[in-house]
């Protein structure tokens, strides 16, 4: 496998898990850009402990997806029921702080970042599959917890708080509860994103994790159908790869072309390419077709 194509399939699927990060908060109506803060936390904790600690790759991941999900608990536990806003201002303002403290702190490589990751597997080949066939792995795993999330009575009662938070409250749905677990749920897949991203480019910046990315996997989550999980399926793969084929005077420009086309998607089509209606179509010919 040549070594482009394992940096385009590799982080398409950190943008899939990343927009999935995103696409649990909101069943609740919440645009929790936290994540992308606990991506950075994550990120460089598991870069401090292999690099300065010599830690293992198993520990270093289960470590640093248990502090992403400990640290978007704690935060839940004040904005577990806000306002779509409030939660939004908390995530911007984490991710400047994070930032921000990470630019100036030498022992995490300041502005420059950390470098010279260790490799998980000696051969780098080899390492490099391993990576890939692992972060699929996660991509499947999550996804197979997410659908049965969806599918359950939790699910249905995101639903009716997505649609009337009174209304819910009224038909006896904890919301502040909801909102703390899709928000912690949230904050460890964050957190894993950021640690396979880590051992995916063997180097971390604090430029990685910045409002760029938030607007990314926006773009992803909304242009692919923010009402489903399967949208982010087709739109992560065709949006990251889109701006491959550009002419190198347009790559600097694919963050305005991401934009302009994630606010015409919002007024053509809300609700995005992939919708719950849509999906109910094709499982009624796929139920019919072997009649």
């Amino acid at each position: 496998m040549s070594l482009p194509l394992f940096y385009y399939l590799a982080i398409t699927a950190i943008y899939i898990l990343v927009s999935w990060a995103i696409y649990l908060p909101y069943r609740v109506g919440q645009l929790h850009f936290m994540t992308v803060a606990n991506m950075a936390i994550s990120a460089y904790f598991a870069a401090v402990a292999v690099q300065q600690w010599n830690w293992p790759f198993i520990p270093v991941l289960i470590v640093s997806v248990g502090i992403g999900a400990l640290f978007g608990f704690l935060v839940a536990q004040g904005i577990g029921d806000a306002p779509c806003f409030a939660v939004v201002i908390v995530g911007f303002t984490l991710i400047y702080l994070t930032k921000t403290v990470v630019e100036n702190t030498e022992f995490l490589g300041a502005a420059f970042g950390l470098f010279n990751i260790p490799k998980i597997l000696d051969k780098s080949k080899d390492n490099r599959m391993f990576l890939l066939i692992l972060s699929y792995a996660f991509v499947f795993i999550s996804g197979f917890f997410i659908f049965r999330f969806d599918r359950s009575k939790l699910g249905r009662a995101a639903s009716t708080v997505f649609v009337d938070k009174q209304l819910a409250a009224s038909l006896g749905v904890n919301t502040k509860r909801m909102g703390i677990i899709l928000q912690t749920s949230s904050s460890a897949l964050g957190a894993l994103a950021g640690v396979l991203y880590l051992f995916i480019m063997r180097a971390i910046s604090p430029n990685h994790f910045t409002f760029h990315l938030v607007g990314i996997c926006m773009t992803m989550l909304f242009v692919g159908g923010y009402t489903t999980q399967w949208g982010v399926l087709l739109s992560a793969p065709a949006l990251w790869g889109m701006p491959l084929l550009f002419p190198e005077g347009l790559q600097s420009w694919k963050v305005v072309i991401y934009g302009v086309l994630l606010i015409t998607i919002l007024v053509i089509k809300p609700e995005g390419i992939v919708t719950r209606q849509l999906l109910r179509k094709v499982q009624r010919i796929f139920i019919k077709s072997p009649s």
